[in-house]
């Protein structure tokens, strides 16, 4: 800092002393050091300002990106939050539907259980309807056959 101020009041000497217009050429010798200081001070109060000013910037500037930064941040761990839910909700899903079609082939098994002893009772039927109805018709050939002969 010190050589940059040094380097700085160098170079601002040499501009003043400079004379800036063809009036100035007629003053050069009459610049008084209590004039220069002076305007050494300002150009230094104006750089520092202006440092200040950038300094303050890039302050604000990385608060900016850190808000930005959290923002962010809090946005993709909400949208993880409302995934991991989304996905849990889906799970919950599945095993209610899992139940419901087990529940459904436990159903299904019951009325397949149940007509197939209805069938079973109606092939039975049948067959002692057959058996009764061919004793029937034989009794009954038997007897025509018997008359007619």
């Amino acid at each position: 800092t010190l050589v940059l101020f040094l380097q700085l009041s160098d170079s601002l000497i040499d501009r003043m002393k400079e004379p800036s217009s063809p009036s100035g050429r007629q003053h050069r010798g009459s610049v008084n050091d209590e004039e220069l200081k002076k305007r050494i001070a300002e150009e230094l109060a104006l750089e520092r300002a202006r440092r200040d000013s950038e300094a303050q910037k890039r302050r604000l500037f990385g608060k900016l990106l850190e808000r930005e930064r959290i923002s962010s941040n809090e946005h993709l761990a909400r949208a993880i939050l409302r995934e991991r839910a989304a996905t849990e909700e889906e799970r919950q899903k599945a095993q209610r539907f899992a139940k419901q079609l087990e529940e459904k082939d436990r159903e299904l098994k019951k009325h397949d259980a149940y007509y197939k002893e209805q069938l079973a009772r109606l092939e039975e039927r049948s067959a002692q309807f057959y058996k009764v109805t061919t004793e029937q018709y034989q009794k009954a050939a038997d007897e025509v056959s018997a008359r007619f002969k």
